[in-house]
């Protein structure tokens, strides 16, 4: 099982219900291991619970088990909160509907799983009902005749006592993955190229990768890699090098490469090296536009020229390690923020899933600088940027707003314009 695959490539399956509606079990059905809790005392996930894996025949997927949306008190609705985190970066919605409870006479879609599919249905997520402790109870006429009518796909998975002794199997798990590959997003079947639809066939590219406190030793960030490997599936040629060796290496190529790309921190040396005739871009602008909406995020990054010198920015990062010294986000960028726009302005910082919550929380920022999310599927990022359009906010990516602030942006721009 490959589990190798970054967070931000898998598909994110999210699983949401009530409190004891089967959450936990279904998810450790699907997986054959014993991800979540499972109990019957009612609450028992709090954070959402993460599980990667390779689902056959779809591919790297990445399961997103939740806390039960019906959880009461302060201390359930912190958890409900966290659920409806999850909502943004879910690309197809499981919603678990407990049998067992139709059988007393419970209705089973009620107001919280009606308010589940209307968010899901406004968010452009498919939604898959997966009726849970099938073997206990049939499911209601009246259930069926709703999925019918309003074309709910649905399937059913048995509890887990009545298929495996050990509680990590249950009879439909096949039959769920085939209603899951229906309902696969295109962008899914049909994966975004970082950068190998810019290339010629056969064209090498140059990949400037300084290497510093935020590269893992004996490894590569995240981004240089996917972006590395994208250029060898498309049978073309990376050559990798830092900016010391940069001249060095384009005079020793036997024709220019089609295109140069850098880390977005060394825009300004690799502009001074990289002739003009050469076409130089970045990987986070690549990012910008593989993860999110390239024209509003240079919308975004053009706005810096415009803010004033008592502006509100806020600096998001979607990975939530602890900064280190010289880190782009918490220092790097604002340093230079300052340097354009004069010490009064406010900068602040989100990390992770963690966001202004409320359409007022947001708009007292002038602009949000986010990272390249390349741990993040698209349609979590596309869910912040509608969040910002949503507010009158503008939202720019670190690569743009670097390429801004070093006045390149159009010929960091110009590759993807193409």
């Amino acid at each position: 099982m490959n589990e190798t695959a970054p967070k931000g490539l898998r598909l994110h399956l999210g699983i949401f219900g009530r409190r004891n509606a089967g959450k936990s079990t279904l998810l450790n059905a699907i997986t054959r291991q014993s991800v979540s809790i499972v109990s019957d005392v009612a609450g028992t996930t709090t954070d959402p619970v993460e599980k990667p894996m390779e689902l056959l025949p779809i591919g790297p997927v990445l399961f997103i088990d939740t806390a039960g949306i019906d959880d009461i008190g302060a201390l359930g609705e912190l958890r409900a909160a966290k659920t409806r985190q999850a909502f943004d970066r879910t690309d197809i919605a499981l919603l678990a509907l407990d049998l067992s409870r139709a059988a007393g006479g419970e209705k089973i879609w009620d107001t919280f799983e009606e308010y589940l599919y209307s968010e899901f249905t406004r968010r452009g997520v498919p939604v898959l009902a997966v009726l849970t402790k099938a073997d206990l109870a049939d499911p209601p006429p009246e259930l069926l005749e709703m999925f019918a009518s309003r074309k709910i796909p649905f399937t059913a998975i048995a509890s887990p006592a009545s298929a495996d002794a050990r509680g990590l199997a249950a009879e439909g798990v096949g039959a769920l993955r085939d209603r899951l590959v229906d309902l696969l997003p295109e962008d899914c079947v049909k994966p975004r190229p970082i950068v190998s639809d810019l290339l010629p066939p056969g064209a090498a590219a140059v990949l400037v990768t300084p290497i510093d406190k935020e590269a893992p030793k004996g490894r590569l960030i995240m981004p240089q890699v996917q972006t590395i490997r994208d250029i060898l599936d498309a049978g073309c040629t990376s050559v990798v090098t830092q900016v010391p060796q940069l001249a060095g290496v384009l005079a020793r190529l036997t024709e220019p490469p089609a295109l140069v790309i850098t880390d977005s921190q060394a825009f300004r040396e690799v502009d001074a090296i990289v002739p003009p005739s050469v076409p130089l871009t970045s990987f986070s602008v690549l990012f910008a536009r593989v993860k999110g909406d390239l024209a509003v995020m240079k919308q975004g990054a053009e706005i810096l020229d415009t803010l004033s010198k008592d502006a509100r920015i806020l600096i998001a990062e979607a990975c939530s390690h602890h900064p280190i010294a010289e880190d782009i986000g918490t220092e790097k960028i604002p340093r230079l923020l300052r340097k354009k726009l004069g010490e009064g302005i406010e900068v602040g910082h989100v990390q992770g899933h963690r966001f202004p919550e409320t359409d007022s929380e947001l708009a007292r920022w002038d602009l949000v600088i986010h990272c390249g999310a390349c741990v993040w599927n698209r349609r979590e990022m596309l869910r912040r940027i509608a969040r910002c359009e949503a507010a009158g906010v503008p939202i720019t990516n670190y690569g743009l707003a670097l390429a801004q602030l070093n006045g390149i942006l159009p010929r960091a721009l110009s590759p993807l314009e193409k």
